[in-house]
Formats: structure tokens, sequence, C-alpha cells
């Protein structure tokens, strides 16, 4: 295999200052241990919080609070972000208590459950980091790699129906993210003053090298025909392939997904990821690494905006990346295998899987979950149920809870409380099909609201649905506070982006399963606009669905909006295309 991408073989103006942050990091450390040490300032500097993320944090800053202290001349009001690495979203009830306590006791009394099925803190001041670090490692939890330029979190299906297959999603989730962790001992160092080693071998990254990878890479294993990862959406991907008796057969291996894209900028746009090969159980991990590799050292390591696999794959072709996949794991691989997705969401309420164990899907409204005044008991709640239940709690790709693998004896204990915090009171079928990034306050790139508003808007559109006799359909919506994409609003049927305060881009015309990207349709859209454009969409469409129709598809094939066909033209032919009928 081919050694890691020397920064050499690149002139030094020409790579991204983020490439001379990580080649003089010395493995990530950077002065982090000393800057957190610095009382004077809630902050870290800034080399250090391009590398920080490396270890699972974002240093923010409040910012509904920015005007008040810059007339009083203080200090922006500082924090940190920290993101778990939890392979396939599964933890134990133990574990659930322990991030209970962290949130209280050093967060702002909320857990945040991500579409990377994982949990984030928020408001972490400095002078609890270590603390926080140490309680998190004390649960045998890390937040190790869940940002940077490096292999992150990896998703796993979440099916309880089909109990076999999620088994193997799972432990193949938890063997990319151990087998593709970072060496460095930098984390524990730093977090839990261990001991630096010295007089031994020097310290090296055999599969990252000292630069890691031109951007970060995303991980996600998928059983259909539920596609809730999002497969298409992620850099990697892996899809169950299973045999007629519903054994695992073999994996379908995708390529070059991603989200992010820049406003005003056709040449990054987002993309939907390409199925590339067929392999054998038994050589997941070893593909795995070689994706992963080539794009280390293939990908733009001088312009971070085209460093994604997604303009890799664009730039060198499909086969050419597959052609040398192939030779770096010493095989050829076979064409990929059928297979059939047939939506992108969860399954809420009771399931039961093959071995008889139960399976609660709670719905958790863009992945928020505290106590809500006068209303569901969420934190609360699902603390008393983790201090009696004895099975294990999963996080869905959507932003939700599943309390899982519930002996059927323990459910109606379960049951009842439940029912005593109100943790399933009722939403509607938009509304359980809708998700949105954090954006503001604390996101330093939101350009507008996302979490704090799309209830609101969904609370609008709920009324136009009804209206027109589609408040029971399932449409997917999502929101983001940025073009970044962090809820992969360009693979919704309602995609809306932030373009500046108070306003939207309206992206339309995605497939319910996840498999096609939308197009834009309105620009800089205002909540009037929105909501108008979607009253007379939704009209037309209960008047001219066929039978089983989705809303993505029907606004594609009734002319209303331009099928996007691949992530190239994401950016061609967009706007209305077919004037509406007014009232």
């Amino acid at each position: 295999m081919r050694s890691p991408m020397s920064t050499d073989e690149i002139s030094k103006d020409q790579l991204s200052r983020n490439e001379h942050i990580k080649e003089a990091s010395g493995f990530l450390r950077g002065t982090l241990a000393e800057g957190v040490l610095k009382a004077a300032t809630g902050a870290i500097s800034e080399d250090d919080g391009q590398l920080v993320k490396f270890h699972g944090m974002y240093l923010q800053d409040d910012r509904d609070l920015r005007p008040e202290r810059a007339k009083k001349k203080l200090e922006k009001a500082y924090s940190f972000m920290i993101r778990l690495r939890i392979p396939g979203g599964v933890v134990t009830p133990a574990q659930w208590l322990v991030l209970d306590d962290i949130a209280r006791t050093y967060a702002n009394g909320s857990l945040r459950a991500t579409t990377r099925q994982t949990f984030q803190f928020h408001g972490v001041i400095k002078s609890n980091l270590k603390r926080t670090m140490r309680a998190i490692d004390a649960a045998l939890l890390d937040t190790i790699a869940a940002c940077g330029d490096v292999n992150r979190n990896v998703l796993a299906a979440t099916n309880p129906h089909q109990s076999g297959a999620h088994k193997a999603a799972y432990e193949l989730a938890r063997e990319i993210s151990d087998g593709l962790l970072p060496k460095t001992q930098a984390w524990r160092e730093i977090w839990l003053d261990g001991e630096r080693v010295v007089g031994g071998e020097p310290e090296d990254e055999p599969v990252y090298g000292r630069t890691y990878l031109p951007r970060k890479f995303k991980t996600v294993v998928a059983v259909p025909p539920s596609n809730e990862v999002d497969i298409f959406a992620h850099d990697l991907g892996y899809i169950a392939i299973l045999d007629d008796a519903g054994a695992l057969k073999g994996w379908n291996v995708t390529v070059g997904g991603g989200m992010g894209m820049t406003h005003g900028e056709p040449d990054t746009y987002p993309r939907t990821a390409d199925v590339m090969l067929f392999c054998e159980p038994d050589w997941a991990l070893k593909v795995a690494e070689a994706v992963m590799t080539v794009q280390r050292d293939w990908g733009d390591r001088t312009n971070r905006k085209a460093a994604r696999l997604k303009y890799t794959i664009d730039r060198r072709g499909l086969a050419a990346f597959r052609a040398e996949v192939e030779r770096r794991v010493g095989r050829s691989f076979p064409d990929p295998e059928p297979f059939h997705f047939d939506n992108n969401g969860d399954r809420y309420g009771w399931t039961e899987g093959e071995d008889g164990r139960q399976h609660l899907t709670l719905f958790i409204q863009n992945g928020r979950i505290r106590d809500i005044e006068s209303g569901a008991q969420l934190l609360t709640g699902l603390r008393r149920i983790a201090e009696i239940h004895d099975g294990e709690f999963r996080l869905t790709a959507n932003q939700n809870v599943m309390v899982a693998n519930v002996a059927p004896e323990k459910r109606a204990e379960i049951e009842a409380l439940v029912a005593a915090f109100g943790l399933t009171a009722g939403a509607t079928a938009l509304r359980r099909n809708s998700m949105a990034c954090v954006a503001l306050p604390t996101c330093g790139l939101a350009l507008s609201e996302s979490e704090r508003y799309l209830p609101d808007l969904v609370t609008l559109l709920d009324e136009r649905l009804a209206a027109h006799g589609l408040a029971e359909d399932e449409i997917t919506i999502r929101m983001t506070g940025c073009p970044n994409g962090c809820a992969r609003p360009y693979i919704a049927e309602i995609g809306l982006v932030g373009k500046g305060p108070d306003r939207y881009n309206l992206y339309l015309g995605a497939a319910f399963d996840g498999s096609r990207l939308s197009k834009l349709y309105l620009d800089n859209a205002d909540e009037a606009a929105i909501v108008t454009a979607l009253d007379g969409l939704f009209a037309a469409y209960a008047a001219e669905r066929q039978p089983g129709e989705r809303f993505g598809d029907y606004v594609v094939r009734a002319g209303h909006v331009g099928r996007t066909t691949a992530g190239r033209n994401f950016h061609d032919a967009t706007g209305p295309l077919r004037a509406l009928a007014t009232t």
C-alpha cells in the first residue's frame, strides 16, 4: 500500500492552512495542554481551535449574548461543544446515567442526539473540560475522532425486525470505527493527564500519516429496506445483502456521498454516493481502509472546499477509484448486488425483533433531550427508564431514541414511565419526519435559525397539509442554518437551508428513500413565501398525485421542479418550472 502523502509532494505555499496546522501539531497536540490551563480567557488559540476538533470538540460562543457583551467590552461567552464517538449509537443504561449527570452538571442541562447517531454536549466552559472528559472516560466512552479530518463516528442500522442483520451492521460499525481510529495518545495525555511515552519507538499514524485526511470522512452501514442512516449522503457506506435464508451474504460498498456546499459557489455541491462493488464480510474492513487511504492520497489538500471524497471521485472517475481500491486490497471484487430501500425514516412505537425482545422508538424533536416546561420531561423520564432498564439505548440517525432489547415482562413498567413523563406526546406525520441542525445561537457557521425555528414552521405547514387532506401523509422536511447540510437537507423532500436572518433556500424533489438529491425551488425566501409556495404545491399534490406517489416524486413528475440526476447538475435548471394555480 502506498505510504501516506507527504506534504513535500506539494509546494508548501499551495497547501491549505489546516495542512500546516496538522503537520506542526505533533500528532494533534499543538498547544492544547497549555491553552486549557489559561484562566484569562474562555477560548483557545485559533490553531488549537482546529486541532481540538480531532478530540471531538468545537469552540463556540453564545451569539445571542454577543451584542450585550460587546457593549460591556467583555469577551464573548465562550464554551465548547463536545461530541462523543458511539459506533452504531448504542449505549448501556449505566452509560446513559453518566451522560445525564454530565448534561446536568457541566453542560446546559440537555443531551443533544445528533444526525451522526451520537450525543453532543453544549455549553461546557473551558474550566470544566477535563472534568467532563474524565467523566466520559469513566463511562468507557470517548470523543476521539468525533470531529476533524478523520473517519468520524460510524452509523449503523437500528432496524429491530432483523436482529441478525442489525447485529452484523453494528459489529461492522464498531470494527470500522476502532480499526480506523487515530493512534495518537494526545487525547489521553491532554484530557486525562496521561503520561507521554518516551524512550520507545517514535509515535506514528500508520494509516493516516502526520496530516491525517484532507477533510472529514463519514461511514455508515445500512440494512435494506430501511435507509435510516441515509447511506447515499456519506463518503463510505455498506449495504447489507442477505441470502434467501436471511443470513448476511456480504456488503454492497458505496462511495462519494456528501452534503456540504457553499452558497454562490457552483463548484461546490452535494452529491449522492455511487454503489461501487460487492464484498464478502471478511473483506469489509480492508475495503474501508483502502477507500480511506486512496482519499488520503488523492484528495485535494490545497482547497478544503474541494477536498471531500465526492470531489475526488468526480475528478478521477469511479472506475479509476475502484481500480485503485482493488489494487490496494490486493484483489478484484464482484459488481454490486440488487437491493431496495423504501424509506429513510424511523419506525415509532413498539416493535418486536426476531429474538422476541421488544424495542420502543421515541420521537425526539430535533434530538434535544431536555425537560420542557409544561411539556414532556424527556431528560428526567429517560433517566428514570435508564434506572430500571436492563437492555440498551440506541440512537438513530434521525435524532431519535430507541429503548432497545426490552424483555417482554419489563414492557409494562417502561410504558408506565413513558406515560408519566409524557414521552410519547402526539406528533404529526410531518413533524415525525423532520430534522434540524443546532444552528443559532452556538454554531459559528449558522446564517439563520434551524432547531429553534423549524418546530414553528412545521406547525404552519401542518395547517396547510390538513386543509388539503394530507395531514397523515409522510413527507420528509429538514432544515439547516447554513449550506454545510448537517441535517442532510438536500435529500429531504422539503429542504430548507439558511441564507440569512429569517431567509432560506427552499429545495424540493428529493426521493423519500434518500436516493435522489433535491433542486433549488425558491432562493432567499422568507416564511410567508415558503408557506405560500408549499401550500400551492400541497394543493396540486392532493389533486394530481398518482396512487402511492410520494411528494418528492410528484413535484418532479408533474414538472414543478427539475430532477437532479447527479451532484454536478445540482445547480442547473433551478427555480419553479410550472406556474401554480391561484385561488
